[in-house]
């Protein structure tokens, strides 16, 4: 992919000596979802699969995109000094609003630059194409110019300049993943504090599959923030009886305890899903830990139950896909992973079981739904580099 986005630079801006490649990865979490804004852990792992640019510095001010995924794509010109002109719904507002984020944070960009994309993580799947980009872009930034960043900053201003730039309230988890990515290894973060640890995946015999909708989400949708919103005002009525910062602070039990003083049923049931996925991963990680494959699978399945029952997040599309591999004896587990409303699973298939998970899962998915769902066996890859 190197000399493909090197040679896709130079159709669209000319030959360059000082153009460079990179890669950043997306991402998958295994287990952990929504739990990342409420103070909980999550458990994601980079993919070999992501975004890939090349990029060189300017001499003036402007700031020129293009990628080489669209059908007769056109080079997108931003300037240094009028970020409020980028402020739009397509897809050059993530790499601006991380250039504008990095300027928030005093790293002023002396010039601007020439810079082109090509991402292999399917569109609107949930794999974290947008996180991908963000950290690929404060990547390409820290090479260019020098910046004294670490790629856990890349990571906060990835989320930064998506919460403030582009208008989605999202958590930590995504940009993390991608920036601190290891080969062979999931990061368990604790989403509160931001300590983590790697912790290898060994899956003799066993895949990772990701099977994609192919319905289209899109995180700045109101109902992602509305989740937030409601996780946040049961929060505060908790804290009214219990000392806590984050619904990730709370056990099972003392949420049982004082969970009548959330008064909307709604509200409480988000809230419950929030408690309760946070156990569910810490518990899956030590399952891990033992070589228990068969129960982090079984916790896989109960937290796609209660996104589906409790978060409300999965719809006809997800469930059918969990509940179908559900039903093949060589699925360890199966979930929705990402956001919701379309996106992905993430199923972990036994070797002999993948050819049968593909064709029953599949034609059920077809019969029910009218069109195919797409189906990856995924590595799990390393954070940013440069090719």
């Amino acid at each position: 992919m190197k000399d493909a986005v090197i040679k896709g630079f130079e159709e669209q801006y000319g030959k360059n000596e000082n153009v460079k490649a990179y890669f950043a990865p997306g991402r998958v979490n295994l287990i952990g979802e929504h739990t990342d804004y409420n103070g909980g852990h999550v458990f994601p792992c980079a993919l070999t699969i992501g975004t890939y640019g090349a990029a060189a510095k300017r001499n003036d001010r402007k700031m020129r995109f293009f990628s080489m995924n669209f059908d007769n794509a056109k080079i997108i010109e931003a300037s240094l000094d009028d970020f409020e002109a980028s402020r739009n719904p397509g897809w050059t507002s993530y790499p601006v609003g991380v250039v504008w984020a990095f300027e928030q944070r005093g790293f002023k960009l002396d010039t601007g630059f020439d810079m082109v994309v090509y991402g292999n993580i399917p569109n609107g799947s949930g794999l974290s194409s947008s996180a991908s980009l963000e950290v690929l872009t404060g990547f390409i930034l820290r090479d260019l110019y020098g910046f004294d960043v670490t790629n856990q900053d890349l990571a906060l201003i990835g989320q930064y300049s998506e919460n403030n730039f582009n208008g989605c309230n999202c958590g930590i988890m995504d940009q993390f993943a991608v920036a601190m990515g290891k080969e062979g290894n999931a990061i368990f973060l604790d989403t509160a504090d931001l300590s983590f640890e790697y912790a290898p995946i060994k899956l003799d015999g066993a895949k990772i599959i990701i099977s994609n909708t192919n319905k289209k989400h899109k995180l700045t949708d109101s109902a992602y923030n509305d989740r937030r919103s409601a996780c946040e005002k049961a929060l505060e009525e908790l804290q009214t009886v219990v000392d806590i910062k984050g619904l990730g602070d709370l056990t099972e039990e003392e949420f049982e305890a004082h969970k009548d003083v959330i008064k909307d049923d709604d509200r409480r049931r988000k809230a419950k899903h929030a408690v309760y996925e946070n156990q569910r991963t810490i518990e899956a990680v030590a399952a891990l830990k033992e070589g228990n494959l068969e129960k982090f699978g079984e916790l896989m399945k109960q937290s796609h139950i209660s996104l589906r029952d409790d978060y409300d997040v999965t719809g006809v599309e997800l469930d059918t896909l969990a509940e179908e591999a559900w039903k093949i004896p060589g699925v360890i587990g199966s979930r929705m992973t990402g956001g919701g409303f379309g996106g992905c699973t993430v199923s972990i298939v036994k070797d002999e079981a993948v050819e049968e998970f593909k064709e029953k899962v599949g034609k059920a998915y077809r019969d029910k739904i009218g069109y195919d769902a797409t189906f990856y066996t995924v590595s799990i890859g390393q954070g940013p580099t440069v090719l």
